[in-house]
């Protein structure tokens, strides 16, 4: 006969007893530990890699489109290459930027360049301050308004340009028809040199205004209230208001937005290829208005000399760098002022 001593110490513990299997202090066993080792690696190697998978479709796409053609047309530009034949290079070195500055049709295109970016940038950031100004006051739809600005941006360059050609038709054109009825005689806006630059400035204004004018308003809803509230103890009127704080208060994003207009205005390509499609690369007649962008396509593309088009593109490109040096120096004095 056992006693219940006995069978108490037979069977296991059911209160304080070690379950089979596990070590008797029930900390897991060593395959657990093992398998959370795995677990722990696993999670620092996602942790360590995973952001730069997630940005590399980014830097692998900037190396087949943007850092590879750059240095093949570094490459190109020191060789005599043409479209026919691409593969066969002949070493030419600086021949090909010695012969561009000695180019009367690159100094052309260089300076209606300028003009044309003068002429579409100055109206362009006036016109879109004075839009942002107002839009900054709580008007009725403004939500409306804002959406508005931004439909000339987003409609096709091809689509806006055919526009104004109609509009600046010679004979049948809504702008003639206009000046007409004030007693101003037709204006021949393709073939005559200023005529054309405006209408393709005009082109520009319309499509870049709504853009850089939202860019004004986000940045005038950031100056903090407080500053009009004490100008206006001030006895300041609205006009001094602007001209003594919000102007002052945009100073970085007005040198940004006439830096980006600047860059953009030295690239302009579409719309004067646009503008007299019969004309093509050629920028009119007698090259009234093609810019740099379109004396590069037609280098490269109308007359299939690669190595010349490679030379005027890392012009271009020394031209933005000099910019961006520019907008570097101007921005650390308008800081050091501040």
């Amino acid at each position: 006969m056992t006693t219940g001593h006995d069978t108490a110490a037979a069977s296991p513990a059911k209160e304080g007893g070690a379950a089979p299997g596990r070590p008797s202090g029930g900390g897991p066993t060593e395959q657990e530990q093992r398998r959370r080792k795995r677990q722990s690696r696993r999670w620092q190697r996602d942790v360590r890699w995973s952001p730069y998978a997630f940005v590399s479709p980014f830097f692998l796409l900037f190396l087949a489109f943007g850092l590879f053609p750059l240095i093949y047309t570094g490459w190109a530009s020191l060789h005599q290459v043409e479209l026919t034949a691409p593969t066969d290079m002949d070493w030419v070195g600086l021949r090909n930027y010695t012969r561009i500055f000695d180019d009367e049709f690159f100094w052309n295109a260089a300076e209606n360049t300028l003009t044309i970016g003068i002429i579409s940038t100055v109206p362009q950031l006036l016109m879109a301050m004075g839009i942002a100004h107002i839009l900054n006051y709580k008007l009725r739809a403004s939500t409306f308004y804002r959406v508005a600005m931004l439909a000339p941006y987003a409609t096709s360059i091809a689509a806006a340009s055919l526009l104004f050609v109609l509009l600046f038709g010679r004979d049948y054109g809504m702008i003639n028809w206009a000046l007409g009825a004030v007693g101003i005689d037709n204006i021949d806006w393709q073939n005559d040199k200023w005529a054309s630059q405006i209408a393709v400035s005009t082109i520009v204004i319309w499509r870049w205004t709504g853009y850089n004018a939202l860019i004004y308003l986000a940045a005038m809803q950031a100056i903090p209230q407080d500053l009009y509230e004490s100008a206006a103890l001030d006895g300041a009127s609205r006009w001094q208001q602007f001209f003594h704080v919000t102007l002052p208060s945009l100073r970085p994003t007005i040198l940004f937005t006439v830096v980006v207009s600047t860059i953009g205005a030295s690239q302009l390509f579409g719309e004067p290829l646009l503008f007299d499609a019969n004309k093509g690369a050629s920028g009119g007649s007698q090259h009234q208005f093609q810019t740099l962008g379109l004396y590069l396509y037609e280098q490269g593309w109308v007359n299939q000399h690669l190595g010349r088009a490679s030379a005027i593109a890392w012009t271009m490109f020394l031209i933005l760098i000099v910019i961006g040096i520019v907008n570097y120096v101007i921005s650390r004095r308008l800081r050091a002022s501040s």
